[in-house]
């Protein structure tokens, strides 16, 4: 008869989270068999078995099969394992790094979702907005020739410097200075940003004229008109950079034809 310190197959299937037909399966392969057999071939099992079980758990979630946790249960020593779990912990440090990366662009971009979740389109305002942090990317260059992807690139690379660890899957917006807002010269941004919470640089808290309009990339010309007439109208001057950005873009629009773009233009109310 059992100590009364061991468990049956079914109490320790209960207590080691598992199931019965498991315990069976590692019996048969030999990786954890029970410490007693009673009458009927009735299986029991100790109390230290439990931690064994854990591991084997562990390891399974890890990636391991079961012919590899095996192969360490007959190979065991002291340092074999310990040179296991070291690089099983490495790769637990690496899962949570990118863990954590996939769970910050998430935010962000459930971020942009919801920015414009109860919007109404066709309405313009002026508002007061905080400061958000942003990474930018240096003046855009135009010279020579130099094409669309040429400028992106080149922010892409800025970027890359500038942040050797910063993943660059993010949405990235155009800037438009005040002056070439005011001129009506809306082709190709002065630079490129996107947001992020490590960013060293800001979208300034500023007052606002912002707009919304479904369209494409290149279809902004009519929304910096309405923006404009509406801040001309309404007392108000520009005084700052424009901030063309698309909070519903290719990541969630089917059409690239019906993407929401906003803009924000600096404003202040004329003396």
């Amino acid at each position: 008869m059992p100590d009364d310190g061991l468990f049956s197959i079914s109490d320790f299937a209960k207590y080691s989270r598992t199931t019965r037909d498991t315990l069976l399966h590692y019996d048969r392969i030999g990786l954890l068999s029970p410490v007693y057999r009673g009458e009927n071939n009735y299986r029991y099992y100790s109390n230290s078995q439990l931690a064994v079980v854990n591991v084997i758990r562990t390891c399974r979630k890890l990636g391991m099969t079961l012919d590899e946790i095996k192969g360490l249960k007959d190979r065991r020593t002291p340092e074999l394992i310990d040179e296991v779990f070291t690089h099983q912990i490495e790769k637990i440090d690496r899962n949570i790094e990118e863990w954590i990366r996939a769970r910050k662009l998430l935010l962000l971009l459930q971020k942009s979702i919801r920015s414009v979740s109860d919007i109404d389109e066709d309405e313009i305002t002026i508002q007061f907005m905080p400061a958000e942090p942003i990474i930018l990317g240096e003046k855009n260059d135009y010279s020579d020739g130099r094409t669309f992807f040429d400028i992106l690139l080149s922010f892409y690379e800025s970027i890359s410097r500038k942040y050797p660890n910063l993943d660059l899957d993010h949405l990235v917006w155009g800037i438009f200075s005040a002056e070439r807002v005011k001129r009506g010269d809306w082709m190709g941004a002065d630079s490129f940003y996107f947001y992020n919470p490590e960013g060293h640089d800001e979208r300034p808290a500023a007052l606002y004229a912002i707009g919304y309009m479904r369209g494409g990339y290149s279809d902004g010309d009519q929304l910096f008109k309405r923006l404009i007439d509406y801040i001309d109208k309404n007392n108000f001057e520009i005084c700052g950079p424009a901030y063309e950005e698309f909070p519903l873009n290719e990541v969630f629009i089917k059409d690239p034809g019906n993407y929401l773009m906003r803009i924000l233009i600096t404003v202040r109310e004329k003396n």
